[in-house]
């Protein structure tokens, strides 16, 4: 009877084990059509350079697979060597979360024909995204006027652009606020603080802060927002 009890509770020891082990496992799978051969590299970034965590060869066979431990939801990106080919087009950034992801693309269209799913972070940061680009269409047709306006030397055309270029960065600001406020229960609220709103107000930033869950606050960026805030206000900034 002893010894049974013993097996039982090994037994549940090591699929308690295996339970914990599986919740950080992160399986990324995908296809990028038109692809025979070359290499592709999943990789993060890591004091400030990018390293890799897995690398795939491609030969034949343009479907892919990578699994590894993933300790928090995380911004990372899918590197293609083309090997003999020389492209621009050769990055895809993906917020992966534990689990199931999958990238589908073409090797035409590499960053631009990527659908990527499974993960509710990236879906919020694809939304994000569509909403920041406008902004960023906008602040590239007033740059160009500027540009125009310098070359004829009307000052007071420089001056009005200028004005617009800054509403339009404080709307942009005011919507990355919102917005990671909004979605305080996700790793890519504090993404965006950190990437993209840095050195707006710290009492923006404050909120953030607190509206981020206790899971959130405890993820590697909810971390370095945490870092980051006390860091400014220590230096008075």
């Amino acid at each position: 009877m002893y010894k049974s009890v013993v097996a039982f509770l090994s037994i549940l020891l090591l699929v308690s084990c295996a339970e914990k082990k599986s919740t950080k496992k992160f399986v990324l799978t995908g296809n990028i059509k038109g692809l025979k051969e070359g290499t592709l590299y999943i990789q993060r970034i890591k004091d400030t350079l990018l390293v890799p965590i897995d690398t795939i060869k491609i030969n034949g066979d343009s479907h892919f697979a990578s699994e590894f431990d993933l300790q928090s939801s995380e911004m990372l990106y899918l590197f293609l060597d083309r090997g003999v080919t020389n492209s621009v087009d050769n990055n895809i950034t993906f917020f992966a979360e534990k689990g199931k992801m999958n990238i589908e693309t073409s090797l035409d269209f590499f960053t631009s024909d990527a659908k990527i799913t499974g993960s509710k972070n990236q879906e919020l940061y694809d939304e994000y995204r569509k909403v920041v680009s406008r902004y960023v269409d906008q602040d590239i047709e007033l740059l160009q006027k500027k540009i125009k306006a310098y070359q004829a030397n009307k000052t007071d055309e420089v001056a009005k652009i200028d004005e617009e270029q800054r509403g339009i960065l404080k709307r942009k600001y005011l919507y990355t606020t919102n917005f990671a406020v909004n979605n305080g229960n996700y790793e890519v609220a504090p993404y965006v603080a950190l990437a993209e709103i840095y050195d707006i107000n710290l009492k923006y930033l404050d909120t953030i802060q607190k509206t981020m869950s206790p899971k959130v606050a405890q993820s590697l960026y909810g971390k370095k927002l945490n870092e980051f805030i006390a860091a400014r206000k220590k230096d008075g900034k």
